[in-house]
């Protein structure tokens, strides 16, 4: 069973990931982070940098080695809504991150096709991914996994649904000018991180969050896969947390914690 914290809002949330991150950071500080985009994120990017080469934290990510978990295809290089820019501009930059040790899916510069295969490579040569940051989207879709997406896939090209098109349309200028495809990590890729780490907040996230952490494993839900991952946190506010049948335990375990859980 995942680890279920049930936090007031956002930025509580935010504050318990970036300490998990942290931890991590201080025991091995070249540590490999698997990176996620989009609004549910910020809170943790936003804890660390408050953090960032403070004398009570001395936290430095400038060794710190991270892989995206999608890019768009066919937008402009630059563009400011391709996750190559997002990733620089909420993550890199603020966190004081060495750019050239962050990397998102078909940045090799080699072609479209084999891209996935690549980045399976690079993301085994770096050692594999220590800790992966995950949302989930109203499909239940983790990375751009959506839903039919095999639990053992790997990275690879995806056509989106228009539901995700449409999420996604608010970063862009039009819902015509969100890309139909991306590459993304598979489910396997992501289940073959040590550490998942899934954050959702909102009522809207409420049914997909019930069916990844208490429902049936199915690519119908592919955040359900977590299920099948032997170390995994979910942070979620109470309205995320609506639809879980468990959740009074989830309080009381988080609450009732042993000291070298804390």
């Amino acid at each position: 069973m995942a680890e279920v914290v049930i936090v007031r809002d956002p930025a509580e949330g935010g504050e318990i990931a970036a300490e998990l991150i942290a931890r991590l950071v201080a025991a091995k500080p070249d540590a490999v982070l698997g990176l996620a985009t989009g609004s549910t994120p910020l809170p943790i990017w936003k804890a660390l940098a408050a953090r960032n080469g403070t004398a009570a934290h001395s936290l430095d990510l400038g060794r710190v080695r991270g892989f995206a978990l999608d890019e768009y295809i066919g937008l402009p290089p630059g563009h400011p809504e391709s996750y190559r820019s997002v990733i620089t501009r909420e993550v890199v930059e603020p966190l004081g991150m060495n750019p050239a040790l962050v990397r998102v899916p078909g940045d090799d510069g080699g072609p479209t096709e084999g891209a996935g295969e690549r980045y399976e490579r690079d993301i085994a040569a770096a050692g594999g991914v220590d800790l992966q940051v995950l949302g989930i989207g109203r499909t239940g879709h983790i990375g751009f996994n959506e839903p039919g997406s095999s639990l053992v896939s790997r990275t690879r090209v995806k056509t989106l649904t228009e539901q995700t098109r449409a999420d996604n349309a608010r970063f862009f200028d039009s819902p015509e000018q969100v890309p139909r495809h991306c590459l993304t990590q598979g489910l396997g890729t992501i289940l073959d991180a040590r550490h998942l780490l899934l954050l959702a907040f909102g009522e809207a996230k409420a049914s997909a969050i019930a069916g990844a952490v208490e429902g049936p494993v199915s690519s119908s839900l592919p955040g359900s896969a977590i299920q099948l991952h032997p170390f995994v946190t979910v942070i979620v506010d109470s309205p995320a947390a609506a639809k879980l049948a468990y959740a009074d335990y989830y309080r009381f375990a988080w609450d009732n914690r042993l000291d070298f859980e804390r």
